[in-house]
């Protein structure tokens, strides 16, 4: 399943007992841990990341699915997208190329929808559907 650091925080306040205040975003990892499925777990990610630093990957965000990534570098303009399937360590590019239209489509919906619902809203600024 797609887990995020954001989802320790419930996870520990579940397993102490208290309830995660509503506000706080992620999810407890409880059940996943137990080997329970959660009726309607997230089929998607969203990242932002924000500075250069020490390993040069330029400011950016994206969104994940346990298949693609679409990922918009903001300052220089650029988008790539990576079937993770077939290509784990993101080498080929394929944003632009044919038969990717959908799935590019699918995931900007998808990634509009998370900035939306995150709040990101100078993300959202950045780019047009």
């Amino acid at each position: 399943e797609l887990v995020l650091n954001l989802d320790f925080g419930p996870t520990i306040l579940d397993l102490a007992g208290v309830s995660v205040p509503r506000d706080m975003q992620g999810v407890s990892l409880v059940p996943l841990l137990e080997g329970r499925k959660r009726p309607n777990w997230r089929q998607s990610v969203y990242y932002h990341y924000y500075e250069m630093g020490w390993h040069n990957v330029q400011p950016h965000f994206g969104v994940r699915t346990d298949r693609y990534k679409l990922i918009y570098f903001y300052e220089s303009d650029c988008w790539e997208l990576h079937d993770l399937q077939e290509d784990p360590h993101e080498i080929h590019n394929l944003y632009g190329e044919n038969g990717y239209e959908g799935i590019v489509r699918d995931l900007k919906h998808e990634l509009r929808r998370l900035q939306e619902e995150l709040g990101d809203r100078d993300a959202l600024a950045t780019w047009e559907l």
